[in-house]
């Protein structure tokens, strides 16, 4: 027996509890990571169906290099939306084509809208530039009647001709 002297054995010692640890990893949500089985259980729907989908151009769910479909997440909330749309609003399918042409023509749109308020706030500041720099410029440089250059106005003094004009 062991022990201290005392008879008593020794407590055993602390058991180390590991901590499972956790990895995540992100995916990107156009990345094709899902079998057309599983995008369909997802989406609540037929493969048949999301068959169909891709026929008519509503998803192109990408392609492995032996040619088999992957849907991403994004694939997987489009269908989620047909499904709605078709479903739950009662749209047909030609009417879902419009509402997502629709909604690619208002994000081009948005885009372009962005694009050109970006660009005026530029030419905004550069007239506001150009304006501050024809002020400061004003009051040094005027015209020199006798050949067009351009004179400051401090200097302009040596320039003047006395004129005398006759009495009438």
């Amino acid at each position: 027996m062991s022990g201290d002297g005392d008879g008593r054995t020794p407590a055993p010692a602390p058991r180390r509890t590991r901590i499972p640890t956790v990895t995540r990893v992100e995916v990107e949500t156009d990345r094709g990571v899902f079998m057309i089985s599983v995008a369909a259980q997802l989406a609540n729907m037929h493969p048949q169906t999301l068959r169909m989908y891709e026929a008519r151009g509503l998803i192109e769910p990408k392609r492995s290099p032996k040619g088999t479909r992957l849907y991403s997440h994004k694939d997987v909330e489009r269908l989620r939306r047909i499904q709605e749309m078709t479903a739950e609003l009662g749209m047909n399918l030609a009417g879902v084509e419009k509402v997502f042409e629709l909604e690619e023509e208002l994000d081009s749109m948005s885009r372009k809208v962005a694009a050109l308020e970006k660009r005026a706030r530029e030419l905004k500041r550069e007239v506001e530039r150009l304006e501050s720099l024809r002020r400061e410029l004003r009051a040094e440089i005027v015209p020199y009647a006798g050949g067009g250059t351009l004179v400051r106005h401090a200097d302009m003094e040596r320039f003047k001709i006395p004129v005398q004009r006759p009495k009438s």
